[in-house]
């Protein structure tokens, strides 16, 4: 919602608001404007502009509601035939500056604002306010500038406005700066005590930490101040509505009766009936609301409809629904919940291809949150699917995003992580995990050397003639023998814990210097490491004493293993390893 400049109100002011009992001016048509009440507000200005075109300050304010009201086109011409007879009004400037701001051209704008400034000599706290707001709202505005304009203000004689400090508050959240924020609406409240919208405004800043201990009672003071306050009993009841419907019904009660009727008020009533469990009704009335509105409504009423039939399980509506939803909603709308949903539906498909598009919707939804417990929420929806699907890429790229979503991730996220690509035969990706990071993050383990080497033999030719494990094969042997029984007292616990895995890596080496290489005195060194682990190993004893033979003359008899003296090693642990688990 707009940052407008708001008025500062007394309890005592709200009741002849709320009943309509009061003569039209500006002051009573900003007053609506702070509790959000724009249609009421319009209504204001528009009586005001028809008794008196030229009334300066009900244009100015009639632009900023509709720019609330998201017409800025509206605004704009407002503004513009304003200002061909009143060029020189600030607060027309400062409203011109606002539109321009939204159109990209924020040279332009400035220009207008420091114009605006410099006509009523830098000491107008209204203009500087309405400076400082536009560059708040507008996404190109620029709020260090506005927090400039908001302590100038701040040292102009006789200072005494809380709708400057909280301006300053909405500069600095603009700024992620939640401290000064919060300091800044304090000041507000320590100049008006009955500012709620100070308030509120704190507790939407523990609401994006999603610290209820704070934002909850921030939202209940706001109305105690102020029991008109309608965007404080909103986020009660949102909140409310996902915790205790119940209690939910209360704070719409309150919020609908301190709100102007239509669309907004009707389209929280639909979402409550579905919430409630009233499916039926919630569909009906969604319906409803895009019959009468037309373009007009809003498009997430085309996804209440799309929610009831997933819910009914009728996945045609529900798919027809959510595509028309994503169809007509402004993509910057579109949240991570829209793309999970739309996941959800394709995922209950019997169409494989329809699934595997499920799971890019859920990338999408994963992307797009910004709430830690609903990525972890669609990354667990997702991989169920890619393990039922038994698709083993998908698996890989899922890994990929919950290693990266975790602050602190653990070896068992790594592993798994490098284990996926290995199993999806992403044999270059998963020796990059084991050998570049496994081995440097848990250098005594023995995951990162053991599926470093296979990944690393995994990119070679089947007779692994380009020796790209050989290396890693030499690590995994010398890291093995450290932790074997001949690094260790004799008997400890753990003597024989990775002699497999070095009498393997010294098979595979002296294979390859002995086939590949033809270096059959390197193939004799590294069987004799082996026997220095294994004594009675008979295998490795056998090829020692084929390979010390000289070598015969005659071509050797059909159906030796291998050609030479290098068939003796050539089944020798060269064969690409298995894909197994830990």
């Amino acid at each position: 919602m707009k940052n407008t400049m708001r008025l500062s109100l007394l309890v005592a002011g709200v009741l002849g608001i709320c009943n309509g009992v009061f003569s039209q001016s500006v002051e009573q048509g900003k007053k609506f404007l702070y509790y959000q009440r724009y249609k009421s507000a319009k209504d204001v200005f528009d009586k005001l502009l028809a008794a008196n075109p030229n009334n300066i300050e009900a244009i100015y304010w009639e632009g900023q509601t509709l720019l609330d009201m998201k017409d800025s086109v509206a605004a704009g011409e407002l503004y513009s035939k304003a200002l061909q007879s009143n060029g020189s009004a600030p607060l027309i400037l400062v409203g011109m500056g606002n539109v321009e701001l939204r159109q990209g051209k924020a040279t332009d704008a400035k220009q207008r604002f420091e114009t605006a400034i410099s006509l009523s000599k830098g000491k107008d706290i209204d203009v500087l306010n309405a400076v400082a707001d536009a560059n708040i709202d507008a996404h190109s505005g620029d709020a260090t500038y506005a927090i400039e304009k908001l302590n100038q203000a701040t040292q102009q004689k006789k200072f005494n406005s809380a709708e400057t400090y909280v301006l300053m508050g909405d500069a600095y959240r603009k700024l992620i700066n939640g401290g000064d924020a919060v300091q800044s609406y304090q000041k507000a409240l320590a100049i008006d005590p009955k500012y709620a919208e100070a308030k509120y405004k704190i507790g939407k800043i523990y609401l994006t930490q999603n610290n209820r201990e704070y934002f909850l009672p921030a939202f209940e003071e706001a109305v105690e101040m102020d029991p008109a306050y309608a965007p404080a009993y909103f986020e009660l009841f949102y909140y409310w509505y996902y915790h205790d419907v119940n209690k939910a019904a209360d704070y719409l009660d309150k919020y609908i009766a301190n709100s102007d009727p239509g669309p907004d008020v009707e389209y929280l009533k639909t979402d409550y009936l579905y919430q409630t469990g009233k499916f039926a009704d919630a569909k009906t009335k969604a319906l409803g609301l895009i019959s009468s509105l037309n373009d007009k409504v809003a498009p997430r009423m085309y996804k209440m409809v799309a929610y009831v039939n997933d819910t009914l399980n009728d996945l045609p509506g529900a798919k027809q629904y959510m595509t028309t939803y994503f169809s007509k909603q402004d993509t910057a709308a579109i949240i991570g919940g829209d793309y999970a949903e739309l996941a959800h539906i394709d995922s209950k498909s019997t169409d494989t291809a329809t699934m595997l598009q499920a799971v890019e919707e859920y990338k999408k939804a994963i992307a797009r949150d910004t709430v830690p417990e609903f990525k972890a929420k669609y990354l667990a929806s997702a991989m169920e699917l890619v393990k039922r699907l038994k698709n083993r890429q998908g698996i890989a790229d899922l890994s990929a995003i919950y290693y990266a979503s975790k602050k602190e991730p653990s070896q068992t996220d790594l592993y798994n992580w490098g284990m996926a690509n290995y199993q999806a035969g992403n044999y270059k990706t998963a020796d990059s995990i084991f050998c570049g990071i496994y081995e440097t993050r848990f250098p005594t383990e023995i995951y990162g050397y053991l599926w470093c080497a296979r990944a690393m033999q995994m990119q070679d030719d089947s007779l692994n003639s380009q020796g790209l494990a050989v290396g890693a094969y030499d690590k995994l042997a010398a890291f093995s023998r450290t932790f074997d029984s001949t690094a260790h007292a004799a008997g400890s616990a753990d003597s024989t814990k990775y002699k497999g895995q070095a009498i393997s890596s010294y098979f595979f080496l002296a294979g390859y210097y002995n086939d590949v290489k033809k270096d059959k005195q390197t193939a004799i060194l590294y069987l004799q490491k082996l026997l220095e682990i294994d004594p009675t190993n008979a295998n490795a004893q056998r090829i020692i004493g084929l390979l010390n033979k000289p070598a015969r003359q005659a071509k050797p008899a059909t159906g030796a293993t291998g050609t030479g003296s290098g068939g003796a090693t050539g089944a020798a642990g060269a064969a690409k390893p298995k894909t197994t688990g830990k």
